[in-house]
């Protein structure tokens, strides 16, 4: 398997990319940034999507971001390393703006997240319907003289 990348490595890369975030991206993070094994999804998620990251608040244990190690190792498993490190990136920058928007009171990528949910919802349900279309005329097709 090309993407078999160790929680090690992902933990190391993960510290590798903080080290380059300033200071003051950091701030009021007081949970810190969580590496979980899990493999994180909604009941209403569609087929295959995972979620890479999470910034939570928590009124007890501060503003944290978790990243789901479980979801990259169902998403890229068959990528190369190079793509888990670049999408490792990607979600804690992603995550970081959550957390900066929240303390300035926005919630712009909230509102992006919630659009792409939607788009990846109805590209489920397009591709769902066009599979019973294809079945039905294969039954037409196999019940036709």
């Amino acid at each position: 398997m090309e993407g078999d990348v160790s929680f090690s490595q992902f933990a190391e890369w993960a510290d590798e990319i903080l080290e380059k975030v300033p200071e003051v991206l950091l701030r009021e993070l007081h949970g810190g940034i969580q590496l979980s094994r899990e493999a994180r999804r909604e009941p209403t998620d569609p087929p295959g999507v995972y979620h890479l990251g999470e910034y939570i608040v928590d009124p007890y244990l501060g503003h944290m971001i978790i990243l789901y190690y479980g979801s990259f190792r169902k998403i890229f498993r068959d990528e190369p390393p190079e793509v888990w490190r670049d999408e490792l990136e990607n979600t804690i920058w992603h995550e970081l703006r959550h957390h900066v928007e929240t303390l300035a009171g926005v919630d712009d990528l909230v509102e992006e997240d919630v659009m792409e949910l939607f788009r990846l919802r109805a590209e489920a349900e397009r591709g769902a319907e066009e599979e019973e279309g294809e079945e039905e005329d294969e039954q037409e097709r196999s019940t036709t003289p």
